[in-house]
């Protein structure tokens, strides 16, 4: 049996979904005054230290312009290939890759510029508004168009043929389309805030670990000689034993940490565990203190990477290489130290392919300890600044979500917004 949609009054059907009844619903070329792409050809030997910009699709994010890493054309050439160049207010687009489809606005102080590949649209500007179509064409309705134009293989391009067909929707006044970019350009600029005070406090305690792990800086009431040895004198080794997957769910009887967790949901140090399988016959457990490292990875820079965990009879699964400290040596300490000596931690690394750290060679590694308070100080320091961190990376994905939210609403006309409001 088919159910009738209800379509709410002032809004109608269309191909692509619905939307007001005001709005328009065009392809690309319709609203657009150009749809090209920029230099398809080889430029390396028109590379200069200063010249004509060229945008790379390394420069394009996510609905803004990443100018930290520009390179430079000749003038002579730059001007030979005038009618390729990208006028300011022009949306480029990502044409091929991983990032296909990705899109922000050209900022005006890069007028003229030249691209490399890059998809270039210019606007008609009484119709369409450079950023409005930004934020369409990044939307989750903008991607899923793309999706329908990529052509290719295992690594998809984008034709400028095949974007001129990309559908859009808009209202019809290019002060609504700026009103509704407008909103969600204040979103965007309080993320990039948040993004750079993240950046901030991560460089702050990036400096706090090469001071406080080397002894450079010591904290208030704190003296005396450090100890230097080799991590085998004052742990002992073992290791988790395997978990069946099929054994491990979301809500288990019995905590665990899978070795997979090391690299992926698994915090760098750990402070609560999950519960995730129902068997435990046979398992090897936790004690408090340990410090847990994977055993292989497909790339070394992988394997420098330490847990400590503060809780006991947590059920450890195989490839988990467990460091149990003697008495006096804090686990959490020797995490931090980890992460900051990971040159020193992946000399001892083996293989080619599939790449091993062994405990026998793990014992080798020299390790600073200053006395056992101290180290509980210095881990608490560096802990306070992960748990800050943590709390502006979840007000970041907050945010983010938020706008995905205000996007679908917006860019549909479910909620209307007027510049005059």
């Amino acid at each position: 049996m088919v159910t009738d949609i209800t379509i709410k009054k002032g809004y109608k059907q269309t191909e692509i979904g619905v939307i007001p009844d005001d709005w328009k619903v065009k392809n690309l070329e319709e609203v657009s005054k150009r749809v090209s792409v920029g230099l398809a050809t080889s430029v390396t030997k028109y590379y200069r230290n200063k010249g004509v910009p060229i945008i790379r699709n390394l420069n394009i994010k996510d609905g803004f312009f990443d100018d930290s890493d520009m390179l430079y054309l000749d003038e002579d050439f730059a001007k030979a290939n005038l009618s390729k160049s990208a006028k300011g207010l022009d949306v480029l687009t990502v044409h091929t890759g991983a990032n296909l489809g990705l899109t922000c606005v050209l900022p005006k102080s890069y007028d003229k510029c030249q691209t490399f590949t890059t998809l270039i649209i210019t606007p008609q500007k009484w119709i369409m508004n450079s950023y409005y179509l930004c934020y369409h064409m990044n939307s989750f309705f903008g991607k899923k168009e793309m999706k329908k134009l990529e052509v290719g293989g295992g690594k998809g391009n984008l034709n400028t043929a095949d974007l001129k067909k990309y559908r859009v929707f808009f209202p019809p006044t290019n002060e609504e389309q700026t009103a509704i970019a407008t909103v969600l350009s204040d979103t965007d600029a309080l993320i990039e805030r948040l993004e750079k005070l993240i950046a901030k406090k991560k460089a702050i305690k990036q400096g706090a670990m090469q001071q406080l792990l080397a002894g450079k800086k010591r904290l208030p009431g704190f003296s005396g000689e450090w100890e230097v040895t080799n991590l085998g004198k004052v742990a002992e080794f073992v290791h988790g034993r395997g978990l069946s997957k099929s054994d491990l769910n979301e809500e288990g009887t019995y905590k665990c940490i899978h070795y997979g967790q090391l690299f992926t949901t698994y915090k760098e140090l750990i402070q609560e565990v999950n519960s995730r399988t129902n068997k435990n016959d046979g398992c090897f457990y936790s004690r408090e203190n340990d410090v847990l490292m994977p055993t292989s990875d497909v790339t070394p820079r992988g394997l420098a990477t330490a847990s400590c965990i503060k809780e006991t009879r947590v059920i450890l699964g195989g490839g988990i290489l467990v460091i149990r400290l003697h008495p006096g040596y804090d686990g959490l300490y020797f995490s931090y130290f980890v992460t900051q000596n990971k040159i020193s931690v992946l000399k001892l690394v083996k293989g080619s392919t599939v790449f091993h750290l062994y405990a026998n060679d793990l014992a080798t590694l020299e390790v600073c300890f200053p006395n056992f308070q101290e180290q509980i100080a210095i881990a608490r320091v560096l802990s306070d600044m992960d748990a800050e961190i943590e709390k502006l990376e979840q007000k970041r994905d907050k945010y983010i979500m938020l706008k995905q939210g205000m996007m679908q609403q917006l860019l549909t006309g479910r909620i209307r917004i007027y510049a005059n409001n």
